[in-house]
């Protein structure tokens, strides 16, 4: 057996380093160099248009992100917030408070979708961006995104922020020797944290059947959509439609109330209902199409407005069954009910929510 001659000693380093590997070819460094700032430095060539970036966005993103941008459960939300940042409890979004655009296709690009970064390629970071852009009003529906005309986006909250100073304003405050002995007299709670968006389901249950309602998360601020008066046939049409579901089948509208779950994340019903991501569809059967005030409806729906069109029975059967077809534009990027028997009983669930 030999003896132990103790510990080894290291080997001296050969001058330069320690011979371990090789320096990194120019297109490997290049391969690693994605960031992309807020001048624009660092975009890649490329482009992606609003319409395919709501496809992409709906196969890659929307689990988490939701349909709308709106978020899913407690995943971040990506639109709304417009002109909540002054409140008790701001929704911080791209739209609401992210001052540069690069910053959401850097983001985008290096680590998303969850769990397959970087597998999206440049002409589809482009277009969920524009998506994004979108689903915050920042763009319209035509809008075509590029590493040419990504400068030219204005950013709603591009003036929101100041050089952070502290070093200079506050640092020397706090910067000392700390107290370590007989510092305070006693010790007391203050302040309790509530808003940290997990409360439990059936405490939340409670809340709403108290009449808590929805968070002001929820409350997207925005401004009402001007737009002519509806012709004067709109108000014949309006009680027309709502004399056809004066009277509809109770077991139909219980069904109906469950299809309806599937209209929650966007939609509300009921007393208190406010406009989410889609407009709150109290006495939706028989009003006029895009007359909620506060709501931002898209163009299609605007011109609707102005013709007078009704939402009757027939209308929402066919936008039910296919939004897109129904109305080009929309932002409503649901595929739509595929059984018949579940659109005719959440017209009828919906024919009995008053106004």
């Amino acid at each position: 057996m030999a003896a132990d001659t103790g510990p080894a000693e290291t080997p001296a380093a050969p001058e330069g380093g320690y011979g371990i590997g090789r320096a990194a070819l120019p297109e490997e460094v290049a391969a690693w160099n994605i960031d992309v700032s807020p001048d624009g430095t660092g975009l890649p060539v490329g482009s992606g248009s609003v319409e395919d970036g709501e496809r992409i966005f709906s196969e890659n993103c929307a689990a988490c992100h939701g349909e709308f941008a709106e978020g899913a459960g407690n995943w971040p939300k990506l639109a709304g917030g417009d002109g909540s940042l002054a409140d008790e409890d701001p929704l911080k979004t791209v739209g609401s408070y992210w001052p540069y655009l690069s910053t959401t296709f850097d983001y985008v690009h290096r680590s998303m979708p969850f769990g397959a970064a970087q597998t999206m390629s440049v002409d589809d970071t482009y277009a969920i961006v524009a998506y994004i852009l979108y689903s915050n009003y920042i763009v319209e529906d035509d809008f075509v995104l590029s590493n040419e005309n990504f400068l030219d986006v204005e950013m709603p909250n591009a003036d929101g922020f100041i050089v952070d100073d502290r070093p200079e304003t506050e640092y020397a405050k706090w910067r000392v020797e700390p107290c370590m002995v007989d510092c305070k007299p006693s010790v007391e709670i203050t302040k309790r944290a509530t808003v940290l968006d997990v409360t439990p389901e059936e405490t939340a249950a409670k809340d709403v059947a108290a009449g808590g309602g929805a968070s002001s998360q929820d409350e997207a601020k925005v401004e009402p959509v001007s737009a002519e008066t509806p012709s004067a046939e709109a108000p014949k049409a309006e009680e027309s439609a709502k004399a056809e579901t004066a009277s509809a089948d109770p077991e139909l509208v219980a069904a109906g109330e469950k299809v309806f779950g599937k209209c929650k994340a966007c939609h509300e019903v009921g007393a208190g209902a406010k406009n989410k991501t889609g407009p709150e569809l109290n006495g939706v059967i028989g009003r006029v199409m895009g007359s909620i005030d506060g709501f931002k409806y898209s163009k299609g729906f605007q011109q609707a407005h102005d013709e007078g069109r009704v939402w009757d029975e027939a209308a929402m059967a066919e936008f039910m069954a296919n939004p897109k077809a129904f109305m080009k534009g929309t932002r409503m990027s649901f595929v739509g009910l595929k059984k018949d028997e579940d659109v005719a009983a959440l017209i009828a669930y919906l024919s009995t929510i008053p106004e």
